[in-house]
């Protein structure tokens, strides 16, 4: 059996699965504390869980055939302020040298109280006298300074990066570390540009070094499956590209609770909730890719798209606060966002119930910074157990068997009714009081979910929540009902991180600043992207990619995805029936199977349509909602859309076919020409040319996704008016 091996460091835990290269299910799991405080950092604990992983599931070194771990250094260094000094030598030719100068210079970024990060800075004007003179002396000047990572940063870099890679070239042969403005980003904008190679620059040498030891370390086991690190949306890269981009791995812990619900859980559409003990991130998955954003750091934009994570200081070992309200003299006033594991509590619902009897609630201080008012149950013996929302879940019943978080019923039944007696008549039952605690604790989620589904124009009706981490039946079961809405654990969700470090992909994102692109300049883009993902480790043949065109920004964005190995998916997994798959697009659509129509079929998917049909001011108005789903044939939903144009056709008349259904559902509205968002559907591929601005470039892109198809393949084309 081979295995893909994950490891997700966590700031206490830092756990480690096993999946099975062929089937993809988790085969062996391991969980120990992280190593932050050791000489070797965080990667003695990657080292540690590699060699256990081997010693305790018999693995050979041959066996691996995929490691990867997530990191949440480069993130921690910036929030702790634990960088390196940084200089920028900054580049301009004749008359622009006065502005390149002045973009060049970074004022201090603030990284936490008392420490900003500060670069010095030196300017080179390449029209006058020797370049490499000039370099040379810049190299000397910053050294002198105590400078240990040198940016290169040259108005327009990106489109003549000669000086750039001379400027890192000499800086390396002097000993120090640097990196450029144009690997760092491809757009135009120098101010941003050397703003965001700063911050690289800053945490490069640490991530470098641990990176290297890490990899060093799987090396010498003699594992030959090259060493992949997680970054910030969701992709994976090898240690060469962290020399270049440490900053592409901030966020990675987040990110790998996403890629867990994309591979393992296989999410197309949804809104996944991974809950820890201290915090819940909540993040939007939309036609199987997660939601992104521009990164900000302290208020900075960077040119870096991270995943677009909410993170909420509530989680299952969030601890509720006992004081006055408005209406009551004592009562529950609010749930987190200290956990019990900050406070060194156990939980009430993980205490055995003769430890619990006869113990008194006491109010305390967690830690210098809270208010004295969180509320714990001190033993006969003096231990102190908190009650948390995980134990308001399980007195509710919320939490089964098969979940993380199940606890002692009988335990948690003490501890309430404890609870239940110190508040007295304001308090209620136990059950009252569970409510209370999930209630408050799950309405800052509440708000969030409705933020994100007004922010990405989601249909309220069809959202489904998707619970990750330990502890996800704590909340998410309870928030769903709160806000109306249907939900799901996934499996395996305590470990939903390190699987989605195990499963997944490369990924690499090339942007360009284009003023009306023509096919070709996107074909270019296109091109780059795919050869950015094979150098970060992707095989040729696996790598898939998205394109944008953002006509407002004048901004082209190639997305390449692709795997570290090829593997054949015939026969892996179970092959649904069509009424299997039928009952799945009706559960997605919320209607009886019955009503749910099969309008086409490609390769490995089935399109389905159905209708939702709705009165309003007593039944005068009657309204219908066309509903789409595209399933596969292991009964997984790939695509939810509302109204489409579904097409069966075949290669000859693919072009034709298109033209017909962009200019039938194209939209001439306010905002100006907005054509239809494009789904072709062919074998095992779903081919996504929804981000496009016009026919032409929709066609071009098809040409180039189809070109080695045999002619006598079957596709649908899949058209629906385009979503904000």
């Amino acid at each position: 059996m081979k295995v893909r091996i994950g490891i997700d460091v966590g700031g206490t835990f830092t756990d480690v699965v096993m999946i099975d290269q062929q089937t993809r299910e988790l085969v062996g799991q391991l969980k120990i504390p992280t190593t932050h405080s050791a000489n070797e950092g965080v990667a003695l604990g990657i080292v540690t869980a590699i060699e256990r992983a081997m010693d305790q599931f018999n693995l050979k070194p041959d066996d691996v055939s995929f490691i990867a771990h997530s990191t949440t250094q480069a993130t921690n260094a910036l929030l702790e302020g634990d960088v390196a000094d940084v200089g920028v030598i900054g580049v301009g030719r004749g008359f622009e040298s006065w502005f390149a100068n002045r973009a060049t210079i970074v004022p201090p970024i603030s990284l936490t109280a008392g420490k900003d990060l500060c670069a010095q800075h030196v300017f080179i004007n390449a029209s006058n006298g020797s370049v490499e003179t000039g370099i040379d002396a810049a190299i000397k000047n910053l050294s002198e300074r105590g400078v240990k990572v040198i940016v290169a940063s040259e108005a327009f870099g990106v489109d003549q990066t000669e000086i750039e890679e001379m400027i890192a070239k000499k800086t390396r042969e002097a000993g120090l570390f640097a990196t450029t403005g144009h690997e760092v980003s491809s757009l135009y904008g120098l101010r941003v540009r050397t703003r965001t190679a700063v911050i690289n620059a800053a945490i490069l040498p640490k991530m470098i070094e641990t990176a290297e030891m890490t990899e060093s370390c799987v090396k010498s086991s003699g594992i030959s499956a090259p060493l992949m690190i997680m970054r910030s949306d969701g992709g994976v890269m090898s240690v060469a590209e962290v020399h270049r981009r440490p900053i592409l791995t901030m966020l990675s812990g987040p990110a790998a609770g996403i890629a867990g619900a994309l591979m393992h859980e296989r999410v197309s559409d949804g809104i996944f909730i991974e809950v820890g003990g201290t915090s819940a991130d909540i993040s939007v998955i939309r036609d199987g890719s997660p939601a992104t954003r521009p990164a900000r750091l302290n208020g900075h934009r960077m040119y870096l798209n991270t995943l677009d994570v909410r993170t909420l200081g509530v989680g299952g070992g969030s601890m509720i606060r006992i004081g006055k309200s408005p209406d009551h003299p004592v009562s529950i006033v609010d749930v987190g966002p200290r956990s019990a594991h900050i406070a060194g509590m156990g939980y009430t619902c993980f205490a055995e119930p003769g430890e619990l009897q006869g113990a008194v609630l006491e109010l305390i201080q967690p830690t210098k910074s809270d208010a004295p008012d969180h509320a714990i149950l001190r033993t006969r013996g003096g231990k102190g157990y908190a009650i948390t929302t995980t134990c308001a879940a399980n007195l509710l019943g919320l939490v089964k068997p098969e979940h993380f978080a199940r606890g002692n019923q009988d335990s948690v039944r003490i501890a309430f009714e404890i609870l239940s007696r110190h508040l007295g008549e304001t308090g209620g039952s136990p059950e009252h009081l569970a409510e209370r605690i999930l209630e408050v604790g799950c309405r800052k989620i509440e708000k969030t979910i409705d933020e994100m589904i007004a922010e990405y124009h989601l249909d309220r009706d069809q959202v489904v929540l998707i619970g990750g981490g330990g502890g996800a039946a704590s909340l998410v079961p309870f928030a769903a009902k709160l806000m109306g809405l249907d939900h799901r654990i996934a499996r395996n969700a305590e470990v939903i991180s390190p699987i989605g470090v195990a499963m997944a992909m490369v990924r690499d994102t090339v942007e360009r600043n284009m003023v009306d692109p023509s096919p070709d300049d996107i074909l270019r883009v296109r091109r780059e992207a795919v050869e950015a993902a094979i150098a970060a480790g992707a095989v040729a043949e696996s790598v898939e990619v998205q394109v944008e065109v953002d006509k407002r920004r004048n901004l082209v964005r190639a997305t390449a995805i692709g795997t570290t190995e090829l593997r054949k998916r015939d026969g892996e997994q179970q092959i649904f029936s069509l009424d299997q798959c039928r009952q799945a697009a009706a559960r997605s659509m919320r209607l009886p199977p019955d009503n749910v129509k099969l309008e086409a079929e490609a390769g490995n998917y089935l399109v389905f349509t159905g209708e939702h049909h709705s009165s309003k001011f007593f039944g005068l108005f009657k309204t219908r909602r066309p509903l789409l789903r595209i399933v596969d044939r292991t009964g997984v939903v790939r695509l939810q859309r509302g109204p489409a144009l579904i097409t069966a056709t075949s290669l000859d008349k693919l072009k034709s076919e298109m033209t017909r259904s962009v200019e039938f559902l194209t939209d001439y509205g306010d905002a100006g020409r907005a054509i239809p968002d494009i789904f072709i559907l062919y074998g095992s591929r779903i081919a996504n040319l929804s981000g496009l601005a016009d026919l032409d470039q929709v066609l071009a892109l098809a040409e180039v996704e189809l070109r080695n198809l045999d002619p006598d393949t079957r596709l649908v084309i899949i058209a629906c008016p385009k979503q904000v």
